[in-house]
């Protein structure tokens, strides 16, 4: 079954380039040219991916992800001409899987997307397994990677591709050092486009939802000049 792709971008032109780009490598493409009718869209029609643009009329693309996310964890790569570090960091912290800064090359595009596309796959691969359980528990964490769920003190925490991911591979290893490009092997299956930056900006986030529901949540290590831990 064809991936469909999302495509939020107020020019025109940019819409016109990339859909028939993903189009041509199978994907199916839904096309918005603001946040507001997007968000709509995305309710009536969920698709499996969005790429969305930061700067647009009406609502930009940080707004419309905040509203995304206060529903769904749908996998997310923001795209646009911005190129300020600040940006990049934002983005990620509000619950994007990936960045892209224009311009860029649409086969760059592709590359990420399908990057994107296989750790997704990684996820759902599990629940073609029916008689597998592969539910883990760490204290009061519970991850169920069949179901893509995660709960803290039975409550449940929604988490991104991504940071269920990087999550999946700290509590695998409790009182292991995880080195950021241990994270990254994990979280991104070895893309060398990915910064170091990327990684902390993920785990900020997952430590502040994890914090939305217990305030005095402590078990993600900083381990200064190595990376982060599980605490045992």
């Amino acid at each position: 079954m064809k991936q469909t792709i999302a495509l939020i971008d107020d020019d025109r032109n940019i819409l016109t380039s990339i859909s028939i780009a993903l189009e041509k490598e199978g994907f199916k493409v839904q096309t918005y040219l603001d946040g507001e009718s997007a968000l709509i869209g995305l309710t009536r029609q969920p698709p499996d991916l969005a790429i969305i643009d930061i700067k647009m009329p009406k609502m930009d693309g940080m707004e419309l992800l905040r509203q995304i996310r206060k529903k769904s964890n749908l996998p997310v790569i923001f795209l646009t001409t911005k190129n300020e570090e600040i940006d990049e960091l934002m983005g990620l912290q509000m619950g994007a899987d990936d960045y892209i800064t224009q311009p860029a090359s649409n086969r760059l595009l592709i590359q990420r997307i399908n990057a994107l596309v296989r750790r997704i796959k990684l996820l759902n691969e599990a629940t073609d397994t029916e008689e597998t359980s592969l539910q883990m528990r760490r204290g009061s964490l519970l991850l169920d990677e069949a179901k893509h769920s995660c709960t803290w003190k039975e409550q449940p925490v929604t988490l991104t591709v991504t940071e269920f991911l990087i999550l999946s591979s700290l509590a695998n290893h409790p009182g292991h050092v995880r080195s950021r490009d241990q994270l990254l092997d994990a979280a991104f299956d070895g893309e060398n486009y990915v910064s170091d930056r990327t990684i902390d900006s993920h785990i900020k986030r997952l430590r502040k939802k994890f914090k939305m529901y217990d305030s005095s949540f402590d078990q993600i290590r900083t381990r200064y000049g190595s990376g982060y831990s599980w605490r045992e």
